[in-house]
């Protein structure tokens, strides 16, 4: 059996989900591309700095006007990512734990307590965004730990302006601090476009994920056997803020 027969086979029985023949699910669902969900499309975006969604960049312009006003300068630390930026990060952090000793499996269960595998990043839609407070002093050398912006910590003031403003302007946190929330550690930081971002989770949910997988090509990609490909899509995937969840 190939690795793509492999993944497909054991993905879908372990989700209960039919197997389908071939690999004919469509590349365009609500108009909305695989290649852009992926990260390889770009003409959806705007912006110089930073990239994101057209949408969600006069809506988070909003939002940055409205927190000046209070005080808060809000900055983005990193907005869109493509697929080949994912998986420099994912090769970098790969190579990094193996060289250190550990085995392939274990190398990527540690990369995926923050960092997506390329290909399945909420960034490469360019409706997400990771936020801080530009106007902190003293500015921290690592800005996203969670530290930061709870107790004492810089972004404390930020963290409490978007708690009570954010989802009024469309953002809502991704990877809540909830310890039933699986998946991705929490990260106050990440914020979602949700008028945007929950179609585009709509979409990508009804993509066969074996059509994903047989395009992305990192290190480690060989030894994802079927429980770490099953958890990766029920945790890491689907567990996030239910509010950001189709449907919701």
């Amino acid at each position: 059996m190939t690795r793509t027969e492999f993944i497909k086979t054991s993905l879908l029985a372990g989700m209960g989900l039919p197997l389908l023949s071939g690999f004919n699910t469509p590349f365009m669902t609500h108009e909305v591309s695989l290649a852009r969900l992926m990260g390889k499309n770009e003409n959806h975006l705007t912006g110089s700095s930073f990239k994101l969604e057209k949408q969600t960049m006069q809506a988070f312009l909003r939002m940055q006007r409205a927190a000046a006003v209070d005080g808060v300068t809000i900055e983005v630390a990193s907005a869109f990512r493509s697929f080949d930026r994912q998986a420099q990060i994912w090769t970098r952090k790969y190579n990094n734990y193996t060289q250190a000793g550990m085995t392939p499996l274990a190398a990527m269960k540690k990369i995926i307590e923050y960092s997506t595998m390329p290909g399945t990043s909420r960034h490469h839609w360019g409706t997400d965004c990771d936020l801080i407070d530009g106007g902190a002093s003293p500015r921290p050398s690592r800005v996203l730990e969670p530290r930061h912006f709870h107790g004492q910590g810089p972004f404390c003031k930020f963290k409490e302006w978007m708690d009570a403003n954010s989802e009024s302007f469309g953002f809502f946190e991704v990877y809540t601090n909830n310890a039933n929330r699986k998946g991705f550690k929490y990260e106050p930081w990440h914020f979602s476009y949700k008028p945007v971002s929950q179609k585009y989770m709509e979409t990508y949910l009804k993509f066969d994920f074996n059509r994903i997988l047989e395009q992305i090509s990192v290190p480690g990609v060989e030894h994802m056997d079927a429980q770490f490909i099953d958890d990766y899509w029920q945790n890491n995937v689907s567990d996030i803020n239910p509010d950001l969840l189709p449907n919701a």
